[in-house]
């Protein structure tokens, strides 16, 4: 067991002793001790032959502790009252100054027995409830298919949101990747992955890289619990995934002394960030030339990092030369699963970069936010208008449509502006 374990739980032998003089059944405070005990076995963190006496701070030393970890709940506290202040003060004006505009959105007429199936049953109804709702409330079936149409626009961000939240995870990704560069540049592991495992375990921790450690699973447990306020993405469930991965693969890997390779995955990883937030935010204002300048760049960072970089250096360094001269442990085999899934998002965010790189060389502009940013539009993606319903060849009709043969020539004219383009709904 290690020994600041007893600290973690908040244990003290005299509780133990005591507990076990009464002779009665073991109380919760031998239960979390046993829970302990097991948990911290050094055949689950160190590879074979090592101890947790091997870590311990000697001769001006300092080793990780998991114990040093619980700091980052108090700063993630802090952080999230930065984030709060930040967008307020600094990246709410900010917006206004690029010229950021909010659309203006029609606005529902109140409906209690409509609202209450929004909030309760969803807000996309089956056809069988649209007509039910619309029999009750007295509606027609287009009607009622608008009103949820328009109620869903109402909660969907803003634009100013949108900047706001890019801006300040911005900020911190390209901080974040400076601070790091800098603190990795004069070690030897950053330009040879293969010296992480140099006189692994007992490798002794640098208090820049701890701070910076810190910072970063401090920022990631913010992210986690701001999660239901953000802005809810098509790719919600995998950005929910990679948050919790993260956070695991920075707490194991600070307990288990693998700072050397977590930290170049935390480096690795916030090259390309910083890029991806910097283009959402053009990507909201009217500088196109920078929106797709930046898309470019950060497509080709982000193949490069986590398609390239990462399976040949980071896994391969992690799966065949950790190992070479000791044998492989849970530890391993935990660590190496959590990278092959970090791996696994890499791949599917390489998907939706490569669609958005079709559209955008088919286009020759981007028209949507990219990777985790797609979302729908006002007139919701994906679903059939339902003022206006596709005709059998996929042409659309309009509210006031009729057959070609009930209108002449003029009246068919009539209906387009002189640029061809037809009125707006």
């Amino acid at each position: 067991m290690r020994p600041e374990g007893e600290g973690l739980v908040g244990l003290a032998d005299g509780e133990v002793r005591s507990g076990e003089g009464a002779g009665s059944a073991p109380g919760p405070a031998r239960m979390l001790s046993n829970l302990n005990e097991w948990l911290w076995q050094e055949r689950f963190w160190l590879p074979p032959n090592n101890s947790w006496a091997q870590l311990e701070d000697r001769d001006g030393l300092v080793y990780a502790h998991p114990r040093d970890l619980l700091a980052s709940l108090p700063l993630a506290l802090a952080l999230v009252v930065v984030r709060i202040v930040f967008e307020r003060f600094v990246g709410l004006p900010l917006s206004r100054w690029l010229g950021v505009r909010d659309r203006s959105r029609r606005q529902v007429r109140p409906n209690a027995v409509l609202e209450k199936h929004f909030l309760v049953e969803g807000p996309r109804p089956e056809e069988s409830q649209l007509a039910l709702l619309a029999a009750q409330c007295g509606l027609t079936l287009r009607q009622t298919q608008r009103w949820f149409r328009l109620r869903r626009n109402q909660d969907r961000p803003c634009l100013t949101q949108k900047f706001c939240e890019a801006s300040w995870r911005f900020v911190f990704y390209l901080c974040s990747f400076v601070g790091g560069a800098c603190v990795l540049y004069h070690e030897s592991w950053l330009w040879a992955p293969v010296n992480c495992w140099d006189n692994y375990p007992e490798q002794a921790l640098k208090p820049a890289l701890y701070w910076w450690y810190l910072l970063e699973l401090s920022f990631y447990i913010s992210l986690v619990m701001t999660l239901p306020f953000d802005i809810r993405r098509k790719d919600f469930k995998e950005q929910v995934v990679h948050h919790f991965v993260t956070i695991l693969l920075i707490t194991f890997s600070y307990s288990a002394n693998l700072l050397r390779i977590g930290s170049l995955v935390l480096l690795l990883h916030d090259a390309s960030d910083y890029l991806l937030e910097a283009c959402k935010m053009f990507n909201y204002t009217r500088f196109r030339l920078a929106c797709d300048a930046l898309f470019v760049v950060f497509s080709l960072v982000f193949f490069y990092t986590r398609l390239v970089l990462f399976p040949t250096q980071i896994l391969y360094t992690t799966y065949y030369e950790s190992i070479i001269n000791r044998g492989p442990f849970f530890g391993y085999y935990f660590f190496n699963a959590l990278l092959g899934l970090l791996q696994l998002l890499h791949v599917f965010w390489s998907c939706l970069i490569l669609r958005m790189l079709y559209n955008f060389t088919r286009k020759g502009r981007m028209e949507k936010d990219i990777r985790s940013d797609v979302e729908e539009t006002d007139s919701s993606e994906g679903e059939p208008d339902a003022e206006h319903p596709p005709l059998k060849n996929g042409a659309v009709r309009g509210p006031r449509a009729a057959p070609e043969d009930a209108e002449g020539p003029r009246s068919r004219a009539a209906g387009r502006l002189a640029n061809g383009h037809t009125p707006a709904s």
